[in-house]
């Protein structure tokens, strides 16, 4: 767990925007018993075989009866379905399809003690980290899917690290992580948040789908062109060791249909490895520890750093040189012999960016426009800076000759 996590509550009831936060539920057990008495189905085995917020129950059933509340997949007879049921009172079993065509006819007893408090509350977790600037860089997962490897806990873990990682930096931006059941989770933190602090959010990314082997994929926001959009498209371009795929918003998916609502649209989008409902094994009993690997999430936690370090570097210059090009040497910038061999990554880097600094060029753009890497981009500024050959534009423009 994360230091200084902060641990909140919705109460049960509370109307969240169109939503209202549904009863707290919890389940001591639940089970389903075959003619011959043998528990076939038991939550305390396996919580996958419960279908998510079921009502409770104690009924004996006929196979007919009992059918319309099983939940399998018959094109993936060995595994078990994720299933839930949050805003429809009914309760239900999941179990592999090939064992369900297998069920004998009789009579079964299906028990599921479980409760439904309104008096409850739904939980989430908030962690902050303050850095020069008020300006934040939203990060967000969700927490509410069982027995799930891959599709949740894999976002949940990378955040965990992430916010640790970050604990140790100086940062410009503050840096938010929430941890919330999805949907009904982003939903009450928006409502709990004020415009004027939502405005404060300048990056945002969701998440989830981190840990398996497949290629890196991100999600654009709402917006399409937000700084985030940028920063992680340079990234996935320079990953020539990996399959990448960039996709454009659309709203279906996780929580970022939340936060990039029209009435919010935040630049929030989401990266992860294999995107959901892509993948067999999403939302199945197959979604598990042998699915996801460790190097894949570290590859996925390394990205994740690598998409805040550009995103703190990434500062629009203004030259103070802006007839002609400086005499590097004289500043020691210069490689003392001329030639073209001479002209290192870190020269190219310095040129592209004393031509570019206009005041209309953030580091992204330079370092697209020039083909050059980000890291060494940033490097130059900083060597420009020192120099005082640059300065932070602080929204001042070269004005052409007119």
């Amino acid at each position: 767990m994360l230091p200084e996590l902060l641990v909140k509550e919705v109460p049960s009831g509370t109307d969240v925007f169109d939503w209202t936060v549904p009863p707290e539920w919890n389940v001591t057990e639940a089970w389903l018993e075959d003619p011959s008495g043998n528990r076939i189905v038991d939550f305390a085995k396996y919580n996958l075989q419960l279908v998510s917020y079921s009502e409770p129950v104690d009924a004996k059933l006929s196979l007919d009866e009992l059918q319309l509340h099983l939940h399998s997949l018959e094109d993936q007879p060995d595994v078990i379905p994720y299933r839930s049921t949050y805003y429809n009172r009914t309760w239900g079993f999941c179990l592999p399809h090939r064992e369900r065509v297998e069920l004998p006819e009789g009579e079964y007893h299906a028990v599921i003690r479980s409760s439904l408090d309104e008096s409850g509350s739904l939980t989430y977790g908030e962690w902050y980290k303050a850095g020069e600037t008020d300006e934040e860089f939203l990060l967000s997962c969700y927490i509410c899917h069982p027995s799930m490897a891959n599709d949740s806990l894999s976002g949940v873990a990378l955040l965990t690290e992430l916010g640790r990682w970050l604990q140790t930096q100086s940062t410009r931006y503050s840096y938010r992580i929430v941890f919330v059941p999805e949907t009904i989770g982003a939903i009450a933190w928006l409502a709990n948040q004020s415009m004027e602090n939502l405005v404060k959010i300048r990056h945002g990314l969701v998440a989830t789908c981190c840990g398996d082997k497949g290629p890196f994929t991100y999600k654009r926001s709402r917006q399409g062109e937000a700084e985030i959009d940028r920063i992680v498209e340079h990234l996935l371009a320079t990953k020539s060791n990996h399959e990448t795929i960039v996709e454009d918003f659309f709203p279906i998916g996780s929580d970022e249909r939340q936060y990039c609502s029209p009435g919010f649209n935040l630049p929030v989008g989401s990266l992860m490895r294999s995107r959901y409902h892509t993948f067999p094994q999403y939302h199945t009993s197959a979604d598990n520890l042998d699915f996801v690997t460790a190097k894949a999430l570290g590859e996925s936690f390394a990205a994740y750093q690598q998409v805040i370090e550009i995103a703190e570097s990434n500062e629009t210059y203004i030259t103070k040189v802006p007839y002609c090009e400086p005499q590097l040497g004289r500043r020691g910038l210069y490689p003392t012999t001329g030639g073209v061999n001479a002209r290192t990554d870190t020269m190219q880097a310095m040129m592209w960016l004393l031509n570019l600094a206009d005041g209309r060029h953030d580091l992204l753009a330079i370092a697209q426009r020039g083909g050059v890497d980000f890291s060494v981009l940033a490097a130059a500024a900083k060597s420009c800076r020192n120099n005082g050959l640059i300065e932070l534009a602080n929204g001042q423009f070269i004005e052409r000759l007119s």
